[in-house]
């Protein structure tokens, strides 16, 4: 048997409008699961990451959720959780990011970054995790980020949550693997993705990050598939609370 076959499984991929949430849900839908993708900004039908999973022969769901709504990620997880379908995946991926030096980056801004990043993320992951608790079954796998070990530059909020998530991921994982439930994360390095567009517009930036990535390149939101289908899946079956970067080297560098 294949042990990364996903045929039969739902997956829920926050954030998979586009960038590595779209990635993510065509790796999974290829692999064989259905997906819910789930955006602030996804279209009712039609979308790119629609078409992807139908390409690949799979169902696809849209549901449109604002992050920054406390009371709208929480109603999301509570419908989820009620599903007749139960959720076998689910990708809380969904993002966002801030840039201003630390004396000059607002308390809105850090809010904003924190309830979308964090707080959104404990409020889907509590819900859907308590259901798959009770199954006795169930895959959680969060973005992180190479900031969830490193400071970073001009992004406090940014670098504050995704360090809270790796230790989300760690915290969760520690009471729910003995119940047949996965929780691990993806840090995702330098992507060309819309987070990292003003980056990209840098010279300097771009020349200092790719000196320091061996793999000399910066990397594609594709390359985040495989780890994707992989903490999905079976083969994944015994790692529990682990942070796996997708770098192209840099955090060994």
């Amino acid at each position: 048997m294949n042990a990364f076959d996903l045929t039969g499984k739902l997956a829920v991929v926050t954030g998979a409008r586009r960038g590595i949430g779209r990635a993510m849900a065509r790796a999974l839908a290829d692999a064989g699961a259905d997906v819910i993708g789930v955006s602030a900004s996804l279209e009712e039908s039609g979308s790119d990451v629609e078409k992807d999973v139908v390409t690949a022969g799979r169902t696809f769901e849209a549901i449109r959720t604002d992050f920054a709504d406390p009371e709208a990620v929480r109603a999301l997880g509570a419908q989820l959780a009620a599903r007749e379908r139960p959720v076998d995946i689910l990708v809380n991926n969904a993002g966002t990011i801030r840039r201003a030096p630390a004396a000059e980056h607002s308390y809105e801004d850090w809010e904003f970054v924190l309830q979308v990043n964090l707080s959104a993320q404990f409020a889907l992951a509590r819900s859907v995790g308590a259901a798959m608790v009770v199954r006795g079954r169930g895959k959680i796998i969060f973005t992180a980020s190479l900031l969830s070990f490193q400071g970073g530059i001009t992004v406090p909020g940014y670098t504050a949550s995704k360090h809270a998530v790796a230790g989300l991921t760690k915290a969760l994982a520690n009471e729910w693997a003995a119940h047949g439930v996965n929780v691990n994360a993806i840090a995702p390095g330098y992507i060309a993705t819309d987070n990292t567009e003003a980056l990209r517009r840098d010279p300097a930036r771009v020349t200092a990050i790719l000196d320091r990535i061996p793999a000399g390149r910066w990397g594609d939101a594709d390359d985040i598939g495989g780890a994707t289908v992989f903490l999905a899946s079976d083969a994944a079956a015994y790692v529990h609370g682990t942070i796996l970067p997708v770098d192209g080297g840099w955090l060994g560098r």
